[in-house]
């Protein structure tokens, strides 16, 4: 009853959150300097004022504001078809790729739900990996170089590591492909692809690492250092000094006794960084030219799509909302002490 009472405050809180954040969104994108570059980018560039009221009149977007976001969600009849709407389903229609936004966000979210997931697969197991071994051992050499290594990282933006591993591994001039190409280890004249829109038919390692992997280093570096700090503090508490007093075995002792402790942390960090993965890949897809929801994102900011936009805008703020939700469940899930209330 406890966790359902939870769950219930918290879907109430998200959807709220989430209405007040659309209703943002929407008045902002129906400020009159966006409705005019609308009307020109769908009319002509060279269209008088006149035009454009007549033309902003002929579309329904001369009315007040309540009222088109009323018919946007669906809780406003609508001319010409009802009551038409995100509650209904109907997202409108793009004005950049001439297709239903409902279509567009769903294609861009799959091809990000794939490099979502292999982020996930190399960023998780590594960055606990590197936290835990920097954390059992505080003070050491391997801690010291961990720490350097995963502060660098953390502390490099998506679109110089980007640029960096293009350059030592997808250029055909520069780095290291010139020269495994000369010794005969590779046949191409780069070893790996500079570009991932060839994997939006076939996602191969060739075309598909260099994303990931870009993406990758940022969390990597931060969720190393988040489980490194949680690991070395598990390490100094009373039943861990227990357990050796007692004989347990190092391996056990981080096991068994530390490592669930540890884990706390860093796993409600993991949740909080899946919005982060689909608002952050806006540079990786952009440089990769990989059609994804950061690369929609900036299409339709780019070229005013105001229903694509406001759809980009509100899976966003439902995944960080919802996100954030799951943490403080799993954060409740992890913590015995938590768990006890």
């Amino acid at each position: 009853m406890r966790v359902a009472a939870i769950l219930l405050r918290r879907l109430g809180a998200l959807l709220a959150t989430a209405l007040c954040l659309s209703l943002l969104v929407f008045w902002l994108t129906h400020l009159p300097p966006n409705l005019e570059k609308l009307a020109k980018s769908q009319g002509s560039a060279r269209m008088s004022d006149a035009e454009v009221a007549s033309w902003l009149e002929r579309s329904g977007f001369d009315r007040p504001v309540p009222v088109l976001y009323g018919e946007w969600l669906g809780l406003l009849p609508k001319a010409g078809c009802g009551r038409c709407g995100v509650v209904q389903g109907d997202w409108g229609q793009s004005t950049v790729f001439r297709q239903p936004v409902a279509e567009v966000l769903g294609r861009s979210l799959a091809a990000t739900g794939w490099l979502m997931l292999w982020v996930m697969v190399v960023m998780v197991p590594t960055a606990l990996a590197l936290g835990v071994l920097a954390g059992m051992r505080e003070g050491s050499r391997t801690d010291r170089a961990i720490s350097v290594a995963t502060i660098l990282t953390a502390a490099t933006p998506e679109y110089v590591s980007g640029v960096v591993l293009v350059a030592l591994f997808a250029s055909a001039t520069a780095g290291l492909s010139p020269l495994l190409h000369e010794a005969g280890w590779i046949e191409g004249r780069t070893l790996f692809q500079g570009t991932a829109s060839g994997a939006m038919s076939g996602i191969t390692f060739w075309n598909f690492a260099l994303p990931v992997v870009t993406v990758a280093l940022y969390g990597t570096g931060y969720v190393a250092r988040i489980t490194r700090a949680a690991m070395a503090d598990a390490m100094t508490q009373p039943y861990v000094r227990t357990a050796r007093l007692k004989g347990a075995s190092q391996s056990r002792i981080v096991l068994v006794h530390a490592l669930r402790n540890a884990l706390v942390a860093p796993v409600t960090v993991i949740l909080l960084q899946l919005p982060w993965l689909l608002n952050g890949v806006v540079i990786v897809e952009t440089l990769f030219a990989y059609k994804g929801f950061g690369w929609t994102l900036v299409q339709a900011a780019g070229n005013n799509d105001i229903e694509l936009l406001l759809g980009c805008a509100t899976v966003a703020v439902t995944l960080v909302l919802a996100t954030q939700g799951l943490s403080d469940l799993a954060y409740r899930a992890l913590n015995p002490r938590l768990r006890a209330h």
